[in-house]
């Protein structure tokens, strides 16, 4: 042990603690200071910065024997507080900066060192900045904390005030369709927000840390488990296995499709008879010390029979590959398309046909935040703690493989640092249960960035096939499709994401004659979880690239063959549903003198070194789960005239909490009532009803009917017959109803065996603009520009979608040009995945907006989350071709890659 006497915020505070201990586990664990957060843990996101002795520092991998006495300290906590906003932070709140808000603190720490060293940054000097100092963020794209650093520079200055920042509600007192600031705003950009490790750190004395024991080998038969001397270890309280699950020790899919060949339950709980990828978990080590968790897990002994490892859908679909769940085949579910009448002849004779084979890659969902949680038992009933974007869905995934009902059972969704929809699917959420009802005791489980990329889902790799027929003039006649989704060992949800390779391959275009089909592979690579887009990004890319191959062979313009064949009065979608809106060729319009202005700088401004071009795609999404999709929420008048909302809207980050508030208080204008007297229960399943999970931008639309729906119900319950309102009193003696329920279900149908149905009430569609730069010698390509034309409908908040769509346009440039997960080792970093940093993002974005109003969606709203990853990489591959004539059909578009497509 050593001791060290620190400055921390003005104040000296001594500190008692292990010489290896890192400066941040000191800051968060003895001084409370948890403003600090740890992401990866090795430097690489900047969520760990402080200010020591005047300079930035990542503190998460310097040890205290390095830290000398006297040593000055500065956190977010120092620089302002809740009650004394910074500039910096008000700032953040004003542009939107912080979205999940678990890498806020760490920029906003970052930002105050900027300032202070350089008053007057340019908007390059301050990306220069945070790409220096590793300053990583998921959610945001960063255009939006580029612009806050810029106001609160001003602020700072004395060239603007604070009040210039303070948000100002309309005079007619509607927040719907403002930039009215988020509820958790403050709570995030002071450090207040509690996360999940946050939450772990004032746990009850008797709380156990859990350690996994976990699979090193992507396939085998275990031969046995002895956790011996793993037991005898001090401070070692059980080692959790298999035979301590009292359920079916299975995680179910819940839904599987009629014709799928599996059973959906296929994924362990623990470890009991295979292994059936890399990481799965054997064993949960819970000890009183993560220490003696770590020492306990290097002491389990597991005797493994290696067997045949299948990490790709080839490979496990060859003619000698064993079934990795016997029983079950490997291609365990198949998905037909078929719209109108036959192709085959179309393809015969038609003028022009082109054909393509591409691949969509493991894209990484790589949050800042690695997955966390806890669980404990109160008064019989198991409460599991987590970042849970789908709490009922998940009690109800892993109720039965615990051997707990699901009445028993309580989930709560903690603060969450972004998923991006890797918690669609429950990840430690049994474990943890398993753990508490193994030991009786509260248990905690932190995974490290490694154990993050390494066991939990990623998006699915696709491999697909696309022809297309059409006319000379450009007109669309049939499409023929094939596509193979490797999903990894476990099947939950595979059906459904295979499914939308037949609702969106071609999607945005009328075409009247479809056939094709699409597989479901089971692989021992990474299990496939929803990723945003889910199944869009993967489908929508070959068809889009194809499209502008098709409009090379006709000598036509991109822009103009997707402008002659996008949905018109008329048209059918490929599941054969009329759209709800037909906004395609008016958002083409509004993208057109952009187009035309970005291929003329590309000609004026490419040299023999450098080469730059212009992209497009259009897209569409589905916003709902297929079919007559529901939800359900509470509105409740309080006593002192408040209303409270209940709700389980997951919150991935994306802003539940606004999308709540925005929606409610429109539903609840008749009452004259202010924001600030609506408050929020959110995502607890004791608390609140059954609103669905957070994923396939459902909830804007699923919960916010729902959301309008009950607050309409309780302004109906208050109103008196002359039209004013009943009082809280008033309502009590009358003996009426305080809380109302609202529930809403989808005018929609789920598609037949030919993938042909009404599957969504609603769409989001996008078109997009991407100006590249490619370095002829390396084959790097820079995004130098993206613009998105977007109709999501009417929006509810404009800080929350645009934060969405930066973040979702970011998010597409590292699907096409960088991220993966492959290589286990290699790609088990924030780096080695291929993080888009900010200089690999581009400051010139744009939205523009085309608002459509849904028949369907609460105050002619639709969702807005998935739409912006299902274009922009497309767009980008289809300008690297603009700019050097490089044809790249497999993602990611490494250097290398376009290298070797250059020399041809």
């Amino acid at each position: 042990m050593i001791k060290r006497t620190l400055q921390v915020n003005g104040v000296s505070r001594n500190v008692v603690c292990e010489p290896d201990e890192s400066l941040a586990n000191v800051l968060r664990q003895n001084l409370g200071l948890t403003s600090v957060k740890v992401g990866c843990g090795t430097g690489l996101c900047g969520s760990c910065s402080i200010i020591k002795d005047g300079k930035l520092t990542r503190s998460c991998n310097l040890k205290m024997k390095r830290i000398e006495n006297g040593t000055t300290v500065i956190t977010l906590e120092g620089i302002g507080t809740p009650g004394n906003l910074h500039p910096i932070q008000m700032a953040w709140i004003a542009y939107g900066g912080a979205q999940c808000g678990f890498c806020s603190p760490g920029f906003l720490v970052s930002t105050y060192a900027l300032l202070t060293s350089n008053p007057k940054p340019t908007r390059e000097e301050v990306r220069d900045w945070f790409q220096k100092n590793r300053n990583a963020c998921r959610c945001t794209g960063y255009k939006p904390l580029v612009d806050a650093v810029m106001a609160a520079a001003e602020v700072m200055r004395g060239e603007k005030t604070m009040d210039d920042l303070i948000f100002r509600i309309p005079e007619d007192g509607r927040i719907w369709g403002t930039k009215f600031p988020r509820p958790t705003a403050v709570a995030k950009v002071t450090g207040t927000w509690d996360f999940g490790a946050d939450v772990g750190l004032r746990l009850p004395p008797g709380t156990l840390h859990c350690e996994l024991v976990q699979a090193e080998v992507s396939h085998a038969n275990i031969k046995s488990i002895d956790v011996t001397e793993a037991e005898a270890v001090p401070g070692v309280f059980k080692v959790v296995t298999h035979k301590d699950v009292k359920g079916k020790n299975r995680i179910t899919g819940l839904i599987t499709f009629p014709s799928n060949k599996g059973d959906g339950w296929d994924r362990p709980i623990l470890c009991d008879e295979k292994v059936f990828q890399y990481g799965d978990a054997i064993a949960i080590v819970c000890a009183d010390s993560p220490k003696a968790a770590k020492e306990g897990a290097a002491k389990v002994k597991v005797e493994l029979e290696q067997l045949p490892e299948y990490m790709s859908a080839p490979a496990a679909m060859a003619d000698d590959a064993i079934e990795i769940h016997p029983g079950t085949p490997n291609v365990y579910y198949v998905q037909k398309i078929a719209k109108g009448p036959e192709t085959a002849p179309i393809f015969d004779s038609a003028d022009v046909v082109v054909e393509g084979d591409y691949y969509t890659q493991r894209q990484p969902h790589l949050p800042i935040e690695p997955d966390v949680g806890f669980a404990y038992m109160d008064e019989d009933k198991l409460y599991i703690h987590s970042k849970s974007i789908g709490v009922h869905l998940h009690m109800f995934m892993i109720a039965p493989g615990l051997g707990v009902e699901p009445e028993n059972m309580v989930m709560v969704q903690n603060p969450t640092g972004g998923t991006f929809g890797y918690k669609f699917s429950p990840t430690m959420e049994a474990l943890v249960g398993a753990a508490a009802l193994a030991t009786g005791r509260p248990v905690y489980l932190n995974y490290t960035y490694k154990q993050q990329q390494q066991y939990t889902g990623k998006r699915s790799p696709q491999f697909t096939t696309v022809r297309m027929a059409a006319t000379n003039d450009g007109k669309l006649l049939g499409m023929e499709t094939d596509w193979t989704v490797d999903h990894g060992p476990y099947s939950e949800f595979g059906d459904l994401l295979t499914l939308r390779g037949a609702q969106f391959i071609g999607a945005g275009y009328d075409i009247p004659a479809i056939r094709g089909e699409g597989r479901t592979v089971c692989t021992n690579h990474c299990w496939g979880a929803a990723f945003r887009g889910y199944g869009g990004p993967e489908a929508e890319f070959p068809s889009e690239v194809l499209m502008d191959e098709l409009a090379e062979k006709l000598g036509m313009d991109p822009l103009e063959l997707r402008y002659k064949n996008v949905y018109r009065k008329g048209s059918t979608t490929p599941t054969g549903q009329d759209p709800e809106v037909y906004s395609l060729p008016e958002m083409i319009d509004k993208v057109r003198p952009k187009y035309e202005a970005a291929k003329k700088k590309a000609a004026a401004e490419s040299t023999d070194a450098i080469k730059r071009g212009v992209g497009v795609a259009v897209a569409v999404y589905g916003s709902g789960l297929d079919g007559p999709d529901s939800a359900e929420v509470d509105a409740a008048l309080n006593a002192d005239g408040s209303v409270t909302i209940y709700s389980t809207w997951g919150d991935h980050g994306q802003g539940a909490d606004m999308g709540t508030l925005g929606t409610a208080h429109e539903a609840l204008r008749p009452l004259n009532i202010t924001p600030d007297r609506i408050h929020l229960v959110m995502a607890d399943t004791s608390l609140a009803p059954m609103a669905g999970p957070a994923g396939g931008s459902r909830s804007q639309v699923m919960v916010g009917q729902a959301t309008k729906n009950a607050c309409e119900r309780l302004v109906t319950a208050m109103t008196k017959p002359d039209g004013t309102f009943r009082t809280y009193d008033e309502m009590v003696a009358e003996k009426l109803e305080l809380r109302h329920h609202g529930k809403f279900t989808a005018p929609a149908n789920d598609c037949d065996e030919n993938g042909q149905g009404n599957p969504f009430c609603c769409y989001m569609y996008g078109v997009f603009l991407a100006e590249v730069a490619v370095e002829v010698a390396t084959g790097k390509t820079t995004v130098e520009a993206m613009t998105m034309v977007a109709d999501i409908g009417m929006v509810n908040n404009f800080l929350v979608t645009d934060g969405q769509i930066y973040g979702g346009l970011a998010q597409g440039i590292g699907l096409a040009l960088s991220e993966d997960y492959e290589d286990i080792q290699k790609h088990s970093t924030l780096a080695g995945a291929g993080f888009p940093y900010i200089k690999q993002i581009p400051d010139n974005m744009e939205i523009i907006y085309v608002e459509s109003p849904r028949p369907d969606g609460p105050f002619g709203a639709s969702g807005v989350g998935e739409i912006p990853l299902c274009g922009p990489h497309p767009a980008i591959i289809n300008a690297i071709y603009n700019a050097c004539g490089a044809r790249i059909r497999d993602l990611p578009a490494y250097p290398e890659k376009v290298l070797a497509a250059l020399k041809g």
